[in-house]
């Protein structure tokens, strides 16, 4: 588990592509430190585990799955990441739940300054938008964020001075995508929420008539 505070940002080395995955290198200095083969390393919002690792970089394979969801297929030698070590027990909770398991990516479809922080509109889809609440939590790019608005097309985060420079954010251009990570609490109380009762095709079977057959009126 993560929290959405970046800890560095790392630079992708190499990019070993095969048909549908790849094998990635990356930079790194500061989560390097304590982190064994088989670690998890948050990049970009994406969880990823070390799969071999030396004194300033480390690799890690993206399956296929990753590939669909996140913004991870696009990145060359040379882009830059979010990075962040899994959160320890005793370790401070200062953003929110991440698991670095991306819902889809959204598109940047403006930037404006107010003072001294960066307005940042992003479209996402319907099915992410159900999830996304004014003043709730998001993952961008790994980075935990506050929304500030939501519309019938996308939401609104602002950024302070500090997460500009510490992150990869205000390095995005319009029409960039970025990984989002939606709270995870929404998703299982919507699955919690729902039938439990499913046939092949995943209708629920909680009907009418089967309530009324048990007993409820």
């Amino acid at each position: 588990m993560f929290t959405g505070i970046i800890e560095e940002t790392g630079i992708v080395q190499r990019v070993e592509k095969g048909g549908k995955s790849s094998r990635m290198q990356i930079k790194a200095d500061t989560v390097l430190e304590g982190t064994r083969i088989g670690d998890s390393i948050c990049t970009s919002g994406v969880c990823l585990t070390v799969a071999d690792m030396k004194d300033s970089w480390f690799e890690a394979d993206v399956m296929a799955e990753t590939m669909r969801r996140s913004k991870l297929g696009s990145l060359y030698p040379g882009s830059e990441v979010n990075l962040e070590r899994a959160l320890k027990a005793d370790g401070r909770f200062g953003g929110h739940i991440v698991s670095g398991h991306i819902d889809g990516t959204g598109t940047i479809k403006a930037m404006s300054r107010e003072e001294n922080a960066v307005w940042l509109t992003i479209f996402a889809e319907e099915s992410l938008l159900r999830y996304i609440v004014e003043k709730g939590s998001i993952a961008i790019d790994g980075v935990s964020l506050t929304v500030a608005k939501v519309g019938l097309k996308g939401f609104q985060v602002s950024i302070i001075p500090h997460t500009g420079r510490e992150t990869t954010l205000l390095q995005q251009k319009t029409g960039d995508k970025v990984n989002l990570e939606c709270d995870i609490i929404g998703k299982y109380v919507e699955k919690l929420m729902s039938p439990s009762f499913y046939i092949n095709e995943n209708k629920s079977q909680l009907t009418e008539t089967f309530l009324k057959q048990n007993g409820f009126y």
